[in-house]
């Protein structure tokens, strides 16, 4: 996909987001918005994962680390052909596999997640059983910035390191904020860029809700042979709903009727405007 096709696409995901969320009744809405335009970049433009692919050996792996904002992901893979979108929407829900973390039950997820810290460890074995069966497997994942309080982050950064893993690319989704507040006041972070540098990662920085700057910087992977690749995404929580914006309440919370056609009103609006913007770029 082009940059307007994917700028198209991260508009379609943010309202399906609100969608999945207000119809399950539950979910993480402003990790999802910070992260989606990152795996819209990746999945339609980067890694080898279709329903096609899953079953080669030698495909690409994703994990999602910060797997409470699940319901991104669900959009992403449902309109990559794994199941269909309507299912996400299924009003009797109780023994739904569309639960608010990701699991195997869930076709194209290869991983379950969201006991916090454990990706990145997951993540590398990935990598490391790769290269030890010469496979052409690259390995991403998308880690959220509270996470990184977590040992296990580090313990495995020092594994990563070691075994010199650049067929792997970690994603910080940056947005600063956590479930009790800004990240620097709960646990202080900065400078990161300099911690994982020390720790043997090749460290680029990007705007996370940027997408020709996401096509950019994953264009130039692997950044520094024989070392791990890690992208600084510096992004909005609650990106695209000015309501919900770097407020540490929606971390994990509902829209009501109101605030839901308050948002899906305004990502409507933000659409028309970039259309009429790039006339003759919309496919």
């Amino acid at each position: 996909m082009d940059n307007p096709q994917l700028t198209a696409k991260s508009f379609q995901y943010r309202k399906q987001i609100l969608e999945i969320i207000r119809c399950a009744n539950a979910g993480h809405i402003g990790g999802c918005l910070s992260c989606v335009d990152i795996l819209n970049v990746l999945y339609n433009r980067v890694i080898d994962i279709s329903p096609a692919s899953i079953a080669d050996p030698a495909h690409d792996r994703y994990v999602h680390s910060k797997g409470h904002s699940v319901q991104a992901l669900y959009a992403v893979l449902a309109d990559k052909g794994f199941f269909s979108y309507e299912s996400l929407l299924e009003k009797d829900r109780f023994g739904t596999k569309f639960i608010g973390h990701p699991t195997r039950d869930v076709p194209g997820i290869e991983v379950n997640t969201g006991a916090l810290g454990h990706g990145l460890s997951v993540a590398a074995g990935m990598a490391l059983a790769a290269k030890r069966d010469g496979l052409p497997t690259r390995v991403f994942t998308v880690l959220g910035d509270g996470e990184l309080a977590e040992g296990s982050v580090w313990e495995a950064s020092i594994f990563i390191s070691h075994y010199q893993l650049d067929n792997l690319t970690v994603i910080i989704d940056r947005n600063r904020l956590q479930i009790t507040g800004p990240t620097e006041d709960v646990m202080k972070l900065e400078p990161l860029a300099e911690k994982f540098s020390i720790f043997g990662f090749a460290v680029r920085h990007v705007d996370g809700n940027h997408i020709p700057g996401l096509v950019d910087v994953f264009s130039r992977l692997p950044f520094e042979t024989d070392k791990a690749s890690l992208v600084l995404a510096n992004t909005v929580k609650g990106k695209g709903v000015s309501f919900m914006e770097n407020q540490p309440p929606w971390h994990h919370r509902v829209p009501n009727a109101e605030e839901y056609e308050a948002a899906m009103a305004e990502l409507n609006a933000a659409e028309d405007e970039w259309k009429r913007e790039n006339h003759g770029l919309i496919p």
